[in-house]
Parts: C-alpha cells; sequence; structure tokens
C-alpha cells in the first residue's frame, strides 16, 4: 500500500511554527513517510507585517513554501497542524484555512484521517493547550482520528510538553526557550506509526 503520506501544515509569523513544521518534516521522512510541508495563506495586511521585524524577515524568507490547499489534505493520510496561539485558539489564517473545507468535510473526504497538532506562545501558560485544543474540535467534525502525543515517552518530561501536541514557548526576541524539538519528533512518528498501521490494516 505504500508509504504513509503526511501533510505537513502550519501558520507561522515569525518563524517558530515554520521551525516546528521543519522538524516535523524531517522526523516524518526519517520514519519513511512521504511529507508535504504546506503553509495556509497570510491575512494580514502589508502593513502589519512591515511593523513588526521579525515578521517581515520570516514572510520573506518564507515565499518559497507552497501554500496549502484542500488538495493537501485529501491526499495525505495523515495531518500534522501547527499555528501561534491567538488569545488561547489557533491564528485565524488557519482557522480560515480549516472553514474552507466544507467541500472535503461534505463527500467524507477528511473521514479517518489521522490528526494531530503543535502550537506556540509567549510563555509557559500562554495558551498553547488550548489553541491545540481549539484545533481538535474542529478535526473531530471532520470524523478524524486524533493521535496526540500523550505521554508515550519519557522525553516527553523533559520538553516541557504536554499530552495535546507538541508546544513551544517563545521569549521576547522570538527565540524559543524550552526543548521543544524532542517532544516534535515523537509526535510525529508516532502519527506516522498509527497511520501506518490503519493503512496498511
Amino acid at each position: 500500500m505504500g508509504n504513509v503520506k503526511i501533510s505537513i501544515i502550519y501558520y507561522s509569523s515569525t518563524g517558530t511554527n515554520y521551525q516546528l513544521a521543519k522538524w516535523a518534516e524531517e522526523a516524518a521522512k526519517t520514519a519513511g513517510a512521504e511529507v508535504r510541508l504546506r503553509k495556509v495563506a497570510e491575512l494580514a495586511p502589508e502593513a502589519a507585517i512591515a511593523s513588526n521585524p521579525a515578521w517581515q524577515s520570516h514572510y520573506e524568507a518564507a515565499k518559497d513554501v507552497q501554500e496549502a490547499t484542500s488538495e493537501d489534505l485529501e491526499w495525505a493520510d495523515a495531518i500534522l497542524f501547527s499555528t501561534a496561539t491567538r488569545f488561547g485558539g489557533m491564528a485565524s489564517q488557519l482557522k480560515q484555512f480549516i472553514d474552507m473545507q466544507g467541500g472535503l468535510w461534505a463527500k467524507g473526504a477528511l473521514v479517518n484521517k489521522v490528526v494531530s497538532a503543535m502550537s506556540s506562545a509567549q510563555n509557559d501558560h500562554g495558551g498553547q493547550e488550548a489553541s491545540i485544543l481549539s484545533l481538535y474540535t474542529s478535526l473531530m467534525h471532520w470524523g478524524a482520528i486524533l493521535v496526540p502525543p500523550g505521554y508515550t515517552d519519557p522525553a516527553l518530561f523533559g520538553t516541557g510538553g504536554n499530552p495535546y501536541g507538541a508546544s513551544a514557548t517563545v521569549n521576547g526576541e522570538g527565540k524559543m526557550i524550552n526543548d521543544v524539538k524532542p517532544a516534535v519528533e515523537i509526535q510525529a512518528k508516532r502519527m506516522i506509526d498509527i497511520a501506518g498501521r490503519l493503512k496498511n490494516s
């Protein structure tokens, strides 16, 4: 039946969730998966982006990353989302992408997709878990199969990890202050494992 196909779809303003997505991409490829890395469309006006040097810099640096489409969801056996936290929820850019999938939902094309999510915020309790859970609420409507990391690996206890999904804490300069890479790798590999079992059952 072939390798597991995973779409890693993210929204990142200053690059944190792009980095999480890249780590997940590396881990998925190492696990033998076929990977698509995609960003969702930016909705913010140019003036807002230009007002933040880190945002402007990442916006320019990520111009070559393909934008996600419905086809990337339909193609995939597994879908990993990563989003910045906005007032305890997912970023509006990712929310719009999710909201535009009514056509796939209506024809049942998202049923039994393995899904999981990651997030970031500026402090340890800045809404990362709430943003992941808000995403999961939408994905349950798809009939998708949630595959959170749980505490399936001892490394998760040393990364500031939580059972819902890898989450980064970012300081005022935009640098990650927790070692979240191992949690990302564990989450991606767990998704590949479960999706592979489902695909080959």
